[in-house]
């Protein structure tokens, strides 16, 4: 062994342990995903000889960390062929006991991933849309949770004192909770929008006047994408107050307009443009006639400067730009009923009428 690597490093330890142990690591993680792999067909053989599929979903979850959790106890087994110091090795151990319990707590993490997608994909989930949306929810509260226990529970096997964390959390927690009041409301929020579902994410909606897409229900807000493509982020509180419109909901969309002829239009004209539009409405294969109300066309009266003519129909269908094309060519068809009736449109205008004032006497 050159002299060099008998020379003292850092932390204690000489120039040929610490080559050693950076040579150890790939060798380490190469076994490991050997071992992952092997413990992963076993587990899987297992798991195919029972008639349950959540083991199937189990041994997914677990291969990953697994395939980890050997590299560390592999590289925690041969350290010992290097020869460390006893302060060195025990520090050595405590990482590598930290890096296994990190794993197990991403095994966690995964598997409430995979819960979250088996649940919300799975017939239960498609009958109760209101527990499917609250999922996500319910999910992100879940890491957070388990976040926290898992730093305390990180922190304990490190031989730090918790007892004293605990309970500073506890008397800490109830002046956060005073002091965070809106936070704690917008978190309620959150379950009550789950709950009462008056919306779901990829809904187009009208919230107080905010028009878009919701884009995520988070914990404190409801990001709504709206259609100048901006993000608009609205508290869960305020939300779950909210007047909401919900577009998604409806199983048709209602056209109605206001035609106003010219006044010159006389009666029997009158009449040929409403049995016309009427016409139109009713030949249209898109155009909902279940009930005597679907299709109305009625002269309203006499406006300002025309004869106003009132249309109300039903598309049948719920895209709205299908619904655009289909009013742009009920209206083109309309344009063809008035003309061919012999009337035209009328648009505001009015009428000045001025008087011949008598002349003056001249003395």
């Amino acid at each position: 062994m050159p002299d060099w690597l008998l020379g003292g490093g850092p932390l204690g330890l000489l120039w040929w342990q610490w080559v050693a142990v950076f040579a150890l690591v790939p060798v380490s993680v190469a076994a490991g995903a050997l071992f992952g792999r092997l413990t992963s067909f076993i587990l899987g053989r297992v798991a195919q000889r029972t008639s349950v599929r959540w083991d199937d979903a189990a041994v997914d979850v677990v291969t990953p960390p697994l395939r980890w959790t050997w590299s560390l106890i592999i590289f925690r087994a041969l350290l010992e062929a290097i020869a460390l110091d006893a302060r060195t090795a025990q520090t050595a151990s405590a990482a590598v006991r930290t890096l296994i319990f990190l794993c197990l707590f991403w095994t966690v993490f995964r598997a409430l991933d995979r819960v979250q997608r088996s649940a919300t994909a799975g017939e239960w989930a498609k009958a109760r849309p209101a527990a499917r949306s609250l999922m996500p929810i319910a999910m992100r509260v879940s890491k957070v949770v388990v976040t926290i226990i898992a730093v305390i529970s990180l922190l304990s096997y490190l031989g730090y004192p918790v007892a004293g964390l605990i309970a500073g959390l506890g008397i800490g927690g109830i002046a956060i909770a005073l002091a965070g009041q809106k936070t704690v409301e917008n978190l309620f929020g959150a379950f009550s929008i789950g709950i009462d579902q008056p919306f779901r994410e990829g809904d187009f909606v009208n919230v107080d006047g905010v028009l878009g897409t919701i884009e995520a229900v988070g914990l404190r807000s409801t990001r709504v994408r709206t259609i100048d493509r901006t993000v608009v982020s609205i508290p869960n509180a305020q939300m779950a107050e909210a007047r909401v419109e919900t577009f998604a909901e409806r199983d048709r969309i209602r056209l109605r307009i206001v035609i106003g002829v010219v006044y010159e239009t006389t009666g029997a004209q009158l009449e040929a443009i409403l049995d016309g539009i009427r016409r139109v409405l009713n030949d249209h294969p898109r155009v909902r006639r279940e009930e005597k109300d679907d299709v109305q066309v009625r002269f309203m009266g006499f406006g300002a400067s025309s004869l106003d003519v009132e249309v109300i129909a039903f598309f049948l269908t719920t895209d709205f730009a299908e619904f655009r094309a289909l009013r742009e060519e009920v209206l083109l068809a309309f344009i063809r009923v008035v003309e061919g009736a012999g009337s035209s449109f009328a648009f505001p205008s009015q009428s000045l009428y001025v008087k011949e004032l008598p002349a003056r006497a001249t003395a």
